[in-house]
């Protein structure tokens, strides 16, 4: 399903000259077309990638994981401005999905912890307070607390925190995932080693078979590889499509595979 079908910037407005309007890309935006269910959006840091993502972000107002909403996130009050100034198509809004910056994921772990510390503290006060009085009422006491703590360990485990990074990022993707979504990730394979990639890979397949769109800013070779997905180069200031073999991304990940040693001597050389 593609919810987001395309984005433009009419010609006849003026920019500022000041980010994020100063960014090659968005300067040489003319209509982004979506046209499969999984983008990519690929290019070096700077190349406005990131600036994009967080534009649409905003223009679709999803809910965010770790960080503040993106209507109040001050983070965004530029990429709020831009979106007003772009043009959007949709085949069908949607509030079901997600906007996630790896960095977010860290606080989003954290406190998803403290809401479990702070519920297991109130069972605690619950059993002292309602010591001698009847079984009932003390289960009555705690049914609001322990119902919480139950929801959370059903959803993320016994804590994100307690598990590997590359685990506790996979556990919450599969726990927020929900069909018929639109998810906007910024480099989701930072934590994931190459088989959680993989893992990541799988989960988002099932979520594409159940109807929703990802636009996904990555550097990874092995997200990219994803069959039918459309990859978008940020190189040179513009936006175009590219093809996966042609990707800087993916010759210098396998030419380096494949002889290290001529890398690493250049490097040490020099």
């Amino acid at each position: 399903m593609i919810h987001l079908r395309s984005i433009s910037l009419p010609t006849v407005r003026q920019l500022p000259d000041a980010f994020p309007y100063n960014v090659p890309v968005i300067q040489s935006l003319d209509e982004l077309v979506f046209r499969s269910p999984v983008t990519f959006l690929v290019g070096e840091n700077g190349s406005g990638k990131s600036t994009l993502l967080e534009a649409i972000a905003c223009a679709a107002n999803l809910p965010t994981i770790g960080g503040e909403a993106v209507a109040q996130d001050p983070t965004l009050a530029e990429m709020r401005k831009l979106s007003k100034r772009l043009q959007w198509q949709w085949n069908k809004r949607t509030h079901r999905g997600f906007f996630m910056r790896s960095e977010d994921f860290f606080g989003f772990a954290k406190r998803v912890a403290q809401m479990a510390t702070e519920l297991r503290d109130e069972l605690e006060r619950v059993d002292e307070e309602y010591a001698g009085r009847s079984p009932l009422a003390k289960q009555y006491a705690r049914m609001a607390f322990a119902g919480q703590l139950h929801d959370i360990k059903d959803a993320y485990g016994e804590g994100l925190d307690a598990q590997s990074h590359g685990e506790s990022y996979l556990k919450l993707f599969q726990a927020r995932f929900v069909p018929g979504g639109l998810y906007l990730m910024d480099e989701p394979e930072a934590p994931l080693s190459p088989t959680r990639q993989l893992t990541f890979l799988a989960t988002l397949n099932l979520l594409v078979k159940q109807e929703a769109q990802f636009i996904i800013a990555t550097h990874s070779p092995i997200l990219l590889a994803y069959p039918g997905a459309t990859i978008l180069s940020f190189e040179s200031g513009k936006i175009q499509q590219a093809a996966y073999e042609e990707l800087e991304h993916v010759t210098i990940t396998r030419e380096f595979l494949n002889n290290p040693a001529a890398f690493l001597r250049h490097l040490v050389e020099g």
